[in-house]
């Protein structure tokens, strides 16, 4: 790591931009620190360093996964792609699956993961299997993000599994990732091909060290049969511009009320999860459909509701495009006319 880190260093100083041109996204990114700082990364540093980190990562980023069902909705019971191992578990074939990923930093037992799980067996009789990726709870985010693409082919050969071996239905699947878990979400899309995972729900998916211009190397809306993300900390920890099928804005989708200054963003870019949850428990988030991503940052889609609602399961059939999420500054945030 430290080697990496003096690496990350000299690249800086021999190749950075100057500070009024730096555009975050763009033309290089902030990129976030352990002690919470951002450093600034020029594209070419940082396509450099992570090449020099994806034949490691590749090779040691270990995957579990953890079934929680009506049976045992808070103990959670491994399991692997083994015949015994589904067996002596509460998986059931006919119920919907879900398949929950953390994002840097976390771990399968997070506040997150515990919160959605709670969420989707308060609605019903779920299979909601949380991923652990080991490699993103390393200090080094850019080492994470070398890590997405291997963890992401380990979660679609799981989903292939189950499917193939199990009976598992890829028509009632969902698959939901926050930060960088969106982009391991849209790798399993990719390794399970075809569009075949029904739906995946991006939570403020990882903006730092992915390029809008190379969709094939993050979360895009061809990795599902519908992809949707809910953008809260565009521009800074999360993406600005849409990458979903459907794409929501909350309160114009750069920072969310009640956050305070919210320096670095973490308070609005994990809102995504405290929408996500109460959209799937109490299905109350309003939009407003807007001509283009602009007119939702900017908040000028008017004021006349649509029939959607965000996080619904029914969008999969019924959205495209971009929609403003007008939201409250504590719970309950959703807003409906």
């Amino acid at each position: 790591m430290k080697v990496a880190v003096v690496l990350v260093a000299l690249l800086a100083a021999a190749h950075a931009l100057p500070i009024e041109e730096r555009v975050n996204g763009e033309n290089g990114w902030f990129v976030p620190q352990d002690d919470g700082s951002l450093e600034w990364m020029d594209i070419k540093d940082a396509e450099e360093l992570l090449s020099k980190y994806t034949p490691i990562e590749s090779r040691s980023n270990d995957v579990s996964f953890y079934l929680y069902t009506k049976q045992n909705p808070t103990n959670g019971k491994e399991i692997w792609s083994d015949a015994s191992s589904i067996h002596d578990s509460h998986f059931n074939k006919n119920h919907g699956t879900r398949f929950v990923i953390h994002g840097w930093k976390g771990k399968y037992t997070d506040s997150m993961n515990v919160k959605i799980t709670k969420a989707w067996l308060s609605k019903g009789e779920y299979n909601v299997i949380v991923v652990n990726w080991e490699r993103s709870q390393t200090a080094n985010y850019v080492s994470s993000v070398a890590a997405v693409p291997g963890a992401g082919t380990k979660v679609g050969e799981m989903i292939e599994y189950l499917h193939e071996h199990h009976g598992m239905s890829l028509e009632d699947l969902e698959v939901i990732g926050h930060s960088l878990g969106a982009h391991v979400a849209g790798f399993a899309g990719k390794k399970v091909g075809g569009k075949r995972i029904h739906t995946i729900v991006g939570l403020d998916p990882a903006m730092p060290l992915f390029s809008y211009d190379k969709p094939d190397k993050r979360l895009n809306a061809d990795d599902a049969f519908y992809v949707e993300s809910i953008q809260t900390n565009g521009g800074e920890k999360g993406f600005l511009k849409p990458i979903g099928k459907g794409t929501f804005y909350p309160n114009g989708g750069r920072d969310q009320p009640g956050c305070g200054t919210d320096i670095g963003g973490s308070c609005s870019h994990h809102r995504s999860v405290l929408y996500y949850v109460e959209a799937v428990t109490e299905d109350n988030f309003g939009t407003i459909k807007c001509g283009d991503y602009q007119a939702a940052l900017a908040n000028e889609c008017g004021s006349t509701y649509s029939n959607v609602r965000m996080g619904a399961v029914t969008n999969a059939y019924m959205v495209e495009g971009d929609y403003y999420v007008p939201v409250n500054s504590e719970a309950p945030f959703g807003k409906i006319e």
